[in-house]
């Protein structure tokens, strides 16, 4: 008799699904064969919509989406997979969190997931565990031997016209933006990702060994929705950019070239078109939920409670909090809503968004938009999720600040006072950016022009890892670097080479190298992102063949194209000791060095020819030894003196080849 009920309560507990209440509730862990799965898709959507064995953290919360599934209880039968709880939203009900755990040695496979209600009423949907391609540390990240060549992919070539406008292709009839218009520049041109793949081998051939397109995700908004910032489906390829599949083949296409791939994420804010926000599960999902909701029939730039962009607030130890709430919790814009970390169903979801991207487009790195403004706590849960994975793995955060203590303050091993640790390998180094042009565009004197490069890398001592900060010329949203430069080619050749000899990570933007500009209309977003000159049919001008290129656009690529491909082999760039020198009647010398390699940057801004008597730099080592040019080619004996008979950039090395 006790064997009898012995075994019937093991075959209870096999079978309980759900608790008393309904918000908690168990699988059966009996393993489905193939055979079991029944192939059906009753629920709208279920995110992530599969995921992977074999993770550090066990846990994953599915979000489901369906009209009154609030009313239905989940059950799993699955050999290894359990259900621990099961909540509700408290603002629908039409929204379940399903929290599962995963043990170690599940195999991979499909199940499903059946839903029921009290009336008897059944849903089912399948649900797949993959095995992972790749073992976690073999995720390698960029690092400071990576040149990244940023693209705005709508802008860069349009390699397939079928998926321009919505009646072109299936999936696309919902857009709400539905035409392509060159002449606007805030409208879509056409751009996709067929276009990038088609020219990877000229970004690898000017040198660069990652590629870092903009948001491809879908932004379904009704104007302005080609950068890509404000998404509407975060687990979606933009159907004008092209599908799931070749995003997967850009990733693999620049892997076959040796090149890397870079995602930008955007954890602050998602688009005002989201399916969520016609929706919304909880009640504080997006900040100032409240002023949404009663504004959303006349929802515009008026009734937006916009961040008040502080971002000191992060660091400041005297910050209110009517000041800190308003950075952190205010919308960017009206078009963008500002989503909830704290909650921790939002902050769960996009922390495994971000897992599910890395494993399913075999991601490189991460670029992370707008990181000061989110909540700072979530930010460091949400990239020390990602590097407790991935432990070789980078991420880049963009946080615009001409403060060095403030960009300090981001990276991963900071000696901050309050303890904040960011989890963050690589903030963006806007200050350095800042400080590059203003010592080309200034005269020369004791407080300016070259003396604010000098001082600049002197704050360097303040960075936990000043390699890993990453370094630009320019960006999306700031004037191209020779529009900042006023037309200068010199300058702009010696900021270039300034740029990619620092100890940094470097990336530059698309049509730098032949000289692209916004003068027409400084700092305008839409001409800053202007089309790439080739990459449309039809263009008169081919910058991918040097068609129609201006003699200074030929020099110009050509010289980036030598710098980086120079600076993709050399360990002194990449990690070696930096010494410099403070500026010198118009000049500036600073020396990159391991083992037997030195790299010289020399950058003159003398318009007639001077003569630098080299012995101010003998603690170097490098009297009696020649160095050949790196650009021109040319050998120089070092010994007592060097004459300079052109304004611009000398880049020297004592490797042969």
């Amino acid at each position: 008799m006790k064997k009898l009920a012995f075994l019937f309560f093991s075959f209870i507990i096999a079978l309980s699904v759900s608790c008393k209440d309904g918000n908690t509730s168990e699988s059966a862990v009996d393993s489905s064969s193939p055979s079991d799965v029944i192939d059906k898709s009753d629920i709208e959507r279920i995110e992530p919509p599969n995921w992977w064995t074999g993770f550090k953290n066990d846990t994953l919360q599915l979000l489901v989406k369906h009209d009154n599934i609030g009313d239905f209880t989940p059950s799993i039968s699955y050999n290894g997979v359990s259900i621990n709880k099961v909540s509700k939203g408290d603002n629908s009900n039409n929204y379940l969190f399903i929290d599962v755990i995963i043990t170690d040695g599940t195999p991979a496979g499909r199940f499903n997931i059946k839903f029921k209600n009290d009336n008897g009423d059944e849903l089912i949907d399948v649900y797949e565990l993959k095995t992972r391609s790749k073992p976690a540390e073999d995720y390698k990240g960029f690092n400071s031997s990576d040149a990244i060549y940023l693209i705005t992919p709508d802008r860069f070539a349009n390699a397939n016209p079928d998926n321009d406008t919505p009646i072109a292709m299936e999936g696309q009839e919902g857009l709400l933006e539905k035409t392509i218009d060159r002449t606007n520049n805030y409208a879509r041109h056409g751009g996709d990702i067929e276009g990038i793949i088609n020219h990877l081998d000229y970004i690898k051939d000017l040198g660069f060994t990652a590629v870092w397109p903009q948001p491809l995700l879908t932004n379904n908004m009704k104007r302005g929705s080609y950068h890509g910032y404000a998404i509407t489906d975060l687990y979606q390829i933009d159907p004008r950019f092209g599908t799931l599949a070749e995003y997967q083949e850009l990733s693999q296409k620049a892997k076959q070239r040796g090149m890397k791939l870079v995602m930008d994420q955007v954890a602050n804010h998602c688009g005002l078109e989201h399916w969520w926000m016609k929706d919304l599960p909880f009640k504080d999902w997006v900040n100032l939920q409240d002023n949404y909701e009663k504004n959303i029939d006349n929802w515009n730039n008026d009734v937006t409670i916009n961040s008040n962009h502080i971002r000191t607030t992060n660091q400041d130890i005297y910050a209110s909090k009517y000041d800190s709430d308003g950075n952190s919790n205010g919308w960017f814009v009206s078009a963008m809503p500002d989503l909830n970390q704290r909650n921790p169903f939002m902050a769960k979801y996009i922390i495994q968004n971000s897992i599910w991207w890395i494993e399913t487009a075999q991601l490189d790195g991460i670029r992370q938009d707008t990181y000061p403004y989110p909540d700072k706590h979530f930010m460091s849960d949400w990239a020390g999720a990602i590097m407790t994975e991935y432990p070789n793995f980078s991420i880049v955060g963009e946080e615009w600040s001409y403060n060095p203590l403030l960009i300090g303050y981001w990276q991963e091993g900071a000696n901050n006072r309050d303890g904040y640790d960011s989890n963050l390998k690589s903030p963006m180094d806007f200050a350095m950016q800042s400080k590059v042009v203003e010592a080309f565009n200034e005269e020369e004197s004791w407080d300016r022009g070259l003396v604010k490069i000098y001082e600049g890398l002197a704050n360097d001592f303040h960075y936990a890892s000043p390699k890993d900060i990453l370094i630009f010329p320019g960006n999306h949203d700031m004037s191209r670097i020779f529009t900042q430069l006023k037309g200068d080619i010199p300058n702009t050749k010696m900021a270039l080479a300034t740029y990619a000899t620092m100890p940094r990570i470097l990336q530059m933007y698309y049509g730098t190298e032949i000289l692209m500009d916004d003068f027409d209309k400084p700092g305008d977003h839409g001409l800053i992102r202007t089309d790439y000159p080739g990459g449309w049919e039809g263009d008169t001008v081919n910058a991918f063949t040097g068609e129609g290129l201006t003699p200074q656009q030929k020099d110009m690529q050509a010289f980036v194209k030598t710098l980086l491909n120079y600076r993709k082999n050399s360990k002194a760039i990449h990690e070696g000791k930096t010494v410099h020198f403070a500026p010198f009647m118009g000049t500036y010398f600073l020396f990159r060095t391991l083992g037997d390699e030195t790299v010289v940057l020399i950058v003159n801004k003398n318009d007639k020819p001077i003569t630098i008597d080299l012995k101010r730099y003998s603690e170097i080592g490098l009297d009696g030894k020649t160095l050949h040019n790196i650009i021109s080619g040319d050998k120089f004996i070092w010994n007592n003196a060097i004459e300079l008979t052109t304004k611009g950039p000398i880049l020297l090395t004592t490797k042969t080849n």
